[in-house]
């Protein structure tokens, strides 16, 4: 049987469509975060996130997710995962349900949680668009921790015009800003990935990022960390799945000079890729090296994503789909300063997203 992405439809009339991930409280409903280890008792409010939602659009359902939100195939025992529109790929995660029903047309748009690439790689697995906001510009009072320094909420939408709705849901005013002038940064991806990236920039200058690995792996040993300060008690319950207990016990054997080494690396990242947008406005590169992961390899993932960096920055970076010749689509991933959605929003606008 097909998984369509909910795990909770609710009646609705006309208006705009908006799925929420099950790890943002729905007043009255319960949170799970995908996973059965999360005791079920009814939110006593809505999230702050969705304040400007509620107000309007009109919520349609939750949508499931990899448990406990850290993962990035989508693959969920528990919730079921979702079918992935474009064919035998997993849908990607955690935002795994907000990607498929957006792409599947049963919602507008639909908000997500990113940590890591959470919104960015299951947009990018199921041809859709996505949204990492700048840490700590949307609140996150009542949504499912899983690494704090990292958290950020963030829409999912067919198109980058749907993006600029979801942000004026989150952000009511929110208005877009002149297209940003791009570099092109090139980690190791396949051809036909560079390809199809590469005709929708143009020209432009090269951007080096030498330190994208070093963060890449201090971006690991902090969420891993953080998520066991976030998720680790439920350990003791037995309920956890097998592939996130495994990361949470791995997060909380991390030491403290592995941490403090971490966190000197973001320093020096940070430093780093501000001082490339110094010299161009926007970076582009793709959120996978490749096409997704088939459902029967799933594991595959990991070694694909191109995202946890910039989460390690804290900066906003948009997505849309660019059509490759000799696969699935590829996604444009586009970088920006803290706190320019709007600039990064109007330059995928104008690359045609």
């Amino acid at each position: 049987m097909l998984n369509n992405g909910w795990t909770l439809r609710l009646p609705h009339g006309p208006g705009l469509r908006v799925a929420v991930k099950d790890l943002i409280d729905m007043e009255g409903l319960a949170t799970t975060a995908g996973s059965p280890a999360v005791e079920a008792i009814p939110a006593s409010a809505d999230a702050a996130c969705l304040m400007g939602t509620r107000e309007q659009a009109v919520i349609v359902g939750r949508t499931v997710m990899h448990e406990l939100a850290y993962g990035i195939t989508g693959v969920n025992a528990w919730q079921g995962t979702p079918t992935n529109p474009l064919g035998d790929y997993v849908p990607g995660g955690s935002s795994s349900g907000a990607a498929v029903v957006v792409a599947a047309g049963e919602a507008d748009v639909a908000l997500g949680s990113d940590t890591g690439g959470s919104v960015r790689i299951p947009a990018a697995c199921c041809g859709v668009a996505g949204l990492k906001t700048t840490h700590g510009r949307i609140p996150l009072a009542g949504v499912w921790p899983l690494a704090p320094s990292m958290d950020t909420i963030g829409p999912l939408a067919n198109d980058v015009a749907g993006l600029v709705v979801g942000m004026r849901l989150l952000e009511p005013g929110f208005v877009v800003a002149t297209p940003g002038r791009v570099g092109r940064y090139r980690p190791a991806a396949a051809a036909g990935v560079d390809a199809a990236l590469d005709a929708v920039l143009g020209p432009c200058p090269e951007v080096e990022l030498p330190g994208w690995d070093a963060a890449d792996e201090a971006a690991a040993v902090l969420l891993g960390a953080e998520a066991h300060q976030s998720s680790g008690h439920l350990l003791a319950t037995g309920r956890v799945g097998p592939d996130v207990a495994g990361r949470l016990v791995a997060g909380g054997r991390r030491t403290a000079q592995e941490v403090t080494g971490a966190g000197a690396v973001r320093r020096a990242w940070l430093a780093e890729v501000m001082s490339a947008l110094e010299k161009v406005e926007v970076i582009a590169l793709p959120v996978l090296r490749d096409a997704p992961a088939r459902r029967d390899e799933p594991e595959r993932m990991y070694g694909l994503r191109l995202t946890l960096p910039v989460n390690l920055a804290g900066l906003p970076a948009v997505c849309f789909p660019v059509a490759r010749r000799d696969g699935p689509p590829a996604s444009l991933q586009l970088i920006g300063r803290p706190g320019q959605e709007a600039v990064l929003l109007a330059t995928a606008l104008a690359l045609g997203g």
